[in-house]
């Protein structure tokens, strides 16, 4: 399997599970916001 199609693979679930794991459009925010500064730490 090639990197590119497991990482792609990787950001649809944890897309999947961020539009699952908030039940309104502000808590959809606030998740977006807190997945940004969990990869921005990365750097």
């Amino acid at each position: 399997m090639k990197p590119e199609r497991s990482l792609r693979g990787a950001v649809a679930l944890v897309m999947l599970g961020l539009l699952t794991g908030c039940a309104t459009v502000d808590g959809m925010g606030q998740d977006i916001s807190g997945g940004a500064r969990w990869v921005q730490s990365w750097f």
